[in-house]
């Protein structure tokens, strides 16, 4: 749980930076028009690589090469060259874009966390505030609590404990 006086991710993009960054999306995308789309269905039904698989593709690709007449006809050696090193090609940018993948999801993670802790101390104050008496807490009270109103009864779920202040 975050500390509300240790906010980790105080900023936000520019305008700029998100145009930028959505442009370097698209460059990527531009540069590499072969890229294609499984259905979940295909991803099924595809023998996947890995480092085994890998080093039997390469073995077998070496023995083809240095073999040509054992090779059948309706095999080309080439389109399976082509395809091994497009397979190391993309594993090199896969590896890349996975890892800035997990830092954008962490850094979306800790933003919302931060904002949604904040948002349950806010209405833990808010719920004193009207207990107190306060004009106009009762209001934002009602309001907030809809966030945790059952869906089957009428009865409002408690909420979550709001993070510790210090």
């Amino acid at each position: 749980m975050s500390n509300l006086l240790n906010n980790r991710v105080n900023t936000t993009a520019t305008a700029v930076q998100l145009t930028a960054v959505k442009a370097a999306f698209q460059t990527i995308l531009t540069n590499l028009p072969f890229l294609v789309g499984l259905t979940a269905d295909e991803r099924k039904s595809l023998n996947a690589i890995d480092v085994n698989n890998k080093a039997f593709t390469e073995d077998a690709l070496n023995a083809a090469v240095n073999n040509a007449t054992l090779v059948p006809g309706y095999i080309s050696v080439p389109n399976m060259q082509s395809d091994l090193t497009l397979f190391a090609q993309m594993d090199e940018i896969s590896g890349l874009a996975n890892q800035l993948c997990e830092r954008i999801d962490d850094t979306k993670m800790l933003a919302g966390s931060e904002a949604y802790n904040t948002a349950l101390s806010l209405y833990k104050s808010f719920g004193a505030a009207a207990d107190a008496g306060v004009l106009g807490a009762d209001s934002i009270v009602d309001k907030l609590k809809t966030r945790f109103a059952s869906k089957t009864t009428t009865e409002p779920v408690t909420p979550p404990p709001a993070p510790p202040m210090a």
